[in-house]
């Protein structure tokens, strides 16, 4: 059985994975000012780093509406089954449009099946979870199946922060600015996980020194998670390819996943992680 997968902008995946399993997209909304771009659509990363440096304000985001889900929806086939992996509802109320978008389609077409799933996580947690469902739907496993299996795993899946700058996150008044010079002033990195309860995003620890936050960031994966050897470890950098191929390396030879994924974050994580910041995502034993 066939089964179309959604995602929206909140996720963070490969270009070449997006048209492997021949994904839908539905962007989030970026505002600059006065001036509101569509990610993916109507602004790129290239385009969107330019502005962040030049913007005085950070950009602000705003989730699809309902109707835009409800238009990707009308675009898939009525015999195909839909599951939607949307942003975690702890960051945004895009899953909540999804809802939406899918309540105005089953007043229409009451007979079409439909799954809005919220992954509590953001970023690469959802193209980790893309790459369980696509294995599963590989398999032909029915329908409610896949749902149920995906539930689980939304639960197991682990997915940790670390940001090299505070430079945003005091921008965005997520850190006041005297606490803010202070951390800067003695060099603190932000260590953070989204919960598992809402899949907002906490602090966990505050690390001295770029070389040992990082220590900490690849030590934290086990504390989490053994059996490496049947995992996949899924990583997303903010504009620093290079540093994230690196600390990706480092995981890998700590510990032996089976296999990785490795993308960069798109607009909405980039504003708040700024230049240099890296997600994980794994799912837990």
């Amino acid at each position: 059985m066939t089964i179309q997968m959604i995602i929206d902008g909140g996720a963070d995946l490969p270009q070449t994975m997006i048209e492997e399993h021949n994904l839908k997209v539905v962007p989030l909304n970026i505002h600059f000012g006065e001036e509101q771009y569509k990610t993916g659509e109507t602004i790129d990363l290239a385009t969107f780093y330019t502005k962040l440096k030049e913007a005085e304000e950070l950009p602000t985001s705003s989730s699809p509406s309902p109707y835009d889900f409800y238009e990707k929806y009308k675009q898939v086939d009525p015999h195909t089954p839909i599951l939607v992996l949307a942003l975690t509802q702890g960051l945004s109320s895009t899953y909540d449009s999804a809802v939406m978008g899918k309540d105005m389609l089953l007043e229409e077409e009451p007979g079409r099946k439909i799954a809005v799933l919220n992954t509590k996580t953001a970023s690469c947690g959802i193209a980790l979870l893309v790459h369980e469902a696509a294995q599963k739907i590989e398999e032909n496993l029915p329908f409610e199946e896949v749902v149920q299996h995906m539930e689980k795993k939304i639960e197991q899946t682990t997915t940790l922060f670390i940001l090299k700058t505070l430079e945003n996150v005091i921008k965005g008044g997520r850190l006041d600015k005297v606490k803010g010079t202070i951390a800067k002033t003695l060099n603190i990195k932000l260590l953070m996980k989204a919960t598992e309860d809402e899949g907002s995003i906490d602090v966990t620890e505050k690390v001295r020194g770029d070389k040992k936050s990082l220590r900490r960031f690849v030590e934290q994966i086990g504390e989490y998670a053994h059996h490496f050897e049947d995992k996949v470890i899924a990583m997303s950098h903010s504009n620093d390819e290079e540093r994230g191929r690196s600390v990706l390396e480092s995981i890998k030879d700590k510990y032996r996943f089976k296999d990785s994924i490795f993308t960069e974050t798109g607009p909405l994580i980039s504003t708040y992680a700024g230049e240099g910041g890296l997600v994980i995502a794994f799912f837990k034993d």
